[in-house]
């Protein structure tokens, strides 16, 4: 455990949810779902993040939140309807627990999962709409729809197991009722198809598409605005970001890569603009370390991507809680928990 500025930041990297894990709440809790079996190209896991944040004149990690380490969800590599069934129970369980921070603006805690293939972001929703009590809107970077019908996906022998993977857990959310119809955007995308009755799927679920040639035209602002638009500032959210939604050219380790992406700069830019969406969690997938260059590109893009979501969470917090206390609304502002 490590105090710096009044401030606690918990690290726990050799268990999950053991002491101190187990008897200790969270503003924002990072999480690593070591899961990609679902994957249906080329497996491979693991990221990281760090660093001070100049453009939005705060360090995440000295500001009032607690940041926690949750370390990795235990996650069977041998059968996807438990493994399914251990990230759903870690992201409720989590999520389900008080903040540290006592405050109005500040009812739940916030989890940044790190994969781990897309399909991770399925059990998230399903935790997120129980400790929501509803659907949220889902912004999603990507090269690729992800709500493909599963039975585009051909198969000798068709299961409800396989059905599951990661370009068909928006469509199985969407279909669970999870997914807020008519809130929700995609961004980046450029993949292939399997006909135009793949976005006419993707269309009954809801989701405005941003292609990436798009924004030779729109440009950054101009992707910012139509998120913005499209999902709104209050909206529970949760944002997922596939790291092949950037050019191969620039982040060659990941399972699934397309060519003609955006840059590693235009996607932090829109990210750092989307800072007043009400992001409830989100998620950074499909990093395979195996695959990346000598320098280790995608993992330190994908460390720079973590460092802006979590900066932006803590960004948007303190500004709503300035709000709030300009405002006269009463809270426990600044009051942390006694945790041990």
């Amino acid at each position: 455990m490590l105090e710096r500025e009044g401030h606690t930041i918990v690290s726990k990297a050799e268990g999950f949810l053991e002491p101190p894990i187990e008897s200790l709440n969270s503003d924002i809790g990072i999480i690593g779902a070591p899961f990609d079996t679902a994957v249906s190209y080329r497996p491979a896991r693991q990221t990281s993040f760090r660093g001070f944040n100049p453009r939005r004149g705060l360090n995440p990690y000295s500001a009032q939140y607690t940041i926690l380490d949750c370390g990795d969800i235990p996650i069977t590599p041998f059968d996807n309807a438990i493994a399914l069934q251990q990230m759903t129970s870690a992201f409720l369980e989590l999520g389900s627990r008080p903040p540290a921070l006592l405050h109005p603006t500040n009812p739940k805690p916030k989890l940044l999962t790190l994969g781990g293939d897309h399909s991770v972001a399925l059990p998230a929703l399903r935790a997120l709409n129980k400790i929501y009590g509803g659907p949220v809107a889902v912004v999603h970077f990507d090269a690729h729809i992800d709500t493909w019908n599963p039975a585009k996906y051909p198969s000798a022998w068709p299961s409800a197991q396989s059905d599951f993977n990661h370009g068909s857990m928006f469509w199985i959310a969407s279909n669970e009722g999870l997914i807020i119809n008519g809130s929700s955007a995609h961004a980046g995308l450029r993949s292939r198809l399997t006909g135009w009755g793949d976005f006419e799927d993707d269309e009954r679920q809801g989701f405005l598409r941003i292609s990436a040639d798009d924004i030779d035209e729109m440009g950054t602002v101009g992707v910012i605005n139509a998120i913005l638009e499209r999902v709104g500032t209050e909206t529970p959210t949760y944002l997922s970001l596939d790291i092949d939604v950037i050019d191969p050219g620039l982040c060659p380790g990941t399972g699934t890569p397309e060519a003609g992406g955006w840059t590693s700069r235009e996607v932090i830019r829109i990210l750092r603009g989307l800072e007043s969406l009400n992001v409830v969690g989100a998620d950074i997938v499909e990093v395979a370390p195996a695959y990346d260059g000598a320098g280790e590109q995608t993992a330190l893009v994908a460390s720079q991507v973590g460092f802006e979501i979590l900066t932006s969470m803590v960004g948007r917090g303190l500004s709503e809680m300035e709000k709030a206390q300009e405002g006269g609304e009463a809270g426990n502002l600044g009051e942390k928990r006694d945790e041990l």
